[in-house]
């Protein structure tokens, strides 16, 4: 694979899959923008990617769920490298694990205190919405583009407690996804949702069963956004790729 001269938006950039897909991108020759919330992460992550001397890395204080600073990283990508190649859209996170939520005091779903799923969708749902808009004004412009959105098997799966993880991401893997791919069809743009099952950017993540009996490395998972981003990949539109080790293809209960 190579990505000489093309440029990634990656949102979530600072840490997890994020900030190894900007590095591999990186590493194949690719210039990125990486997009955080994190500032002093932000700073280190692209100082050590400028440092291996490939491709090029910018860092961009972004919160997703604010449109005004989505378009501040747009900008900034076009000003800074001239095009878009591709958005991947990494920022996300179950609310109630993110918001550290007590679940001795707010038990079930309907005591969860509604701001918390709040941010939920506005993160995991809203957020690659928002960048979707603002990205695809540049890519209508250049003829073509790639956005990956990442879905989850939870989508697949829902939650009895987090419901906010799981309606966005059928969101974006059935909804967001196949709406980008109509839209962009006729400006060469394509668009692709890569679902992952378990994977160990979090040492919980292993005890989810799957039919291989072992949660998913973040490189596999980032293997497969980077196939999809290089030549190999450019057949592959508007569908949600489960990549879960096959625990979508096991029994319920």
């Amino acid at each position: 694979m190579n990505f000489n001269n093309k440029v990634a938006i990656i949102t979530g950039a600072a840490s997890g899959m994020g900030l190894l897909f900007a590095e591999n991108f990186a590493k194949l020759g690719g210039n990125v923008v990486m997009c955080d919330v994190n500032e002093q992460a932000l700073k280190e992550c692209t100082d050590k990617i400028n440092k291996e001397g490939n491709g090029t890395a910018i860092g961009v204080i972004c919160d997703v769920r604010d449109y005004g600073q989505v378009c501040n990283a747009r900008d900034l990508a076009v000003a800074t490298f001239g095009s878009i190649d591709v958005l991947a859209n990494f920022a996300g996170g179950t609310a109630v694990r993110m918001q550290k939520v007590d679940r001795e005091k707010y038990p079930e779903f309907p005591d969860v205190p509604i701001d918390v799923y709040d941010w939920g969708i506005d993160v995991n749902l809203k957020g690659p919405f928002y960048f979707a808009h603002a990205v695809l004004k540049q890519m209508r412009e250049q003829n073509s583009g790639l956005i990956i959105n990442i879905g989850s098997i939870t989508g697949q799966e829902g939650d009895g407690y987090g419901m906010d993880y799981p309606t966005s991401k059928a969101g974006l893997m059935f909804g967001l996804t196949k709406s980008i791919a109509q839209y962009g069809s006729k400006h060469g743009i394509r668009c692709v949702c890569v679902s992952p099952g378990p994977v160990l950017t979090r040492a919980n993540m292993a005890n989810m069963k799957t039919l291989l009996g072992r949660a998913a490395q973040p490189q596999e998972i980032v293997d497969l956004c980077l196939f999809l981003a290089s030549d190999k990949g450019q057949f592959i539109n508007g569908e949600n790729i489960m990549i879960d080790g096959g625990r979508n293809a096991m029994g319920r209960y």
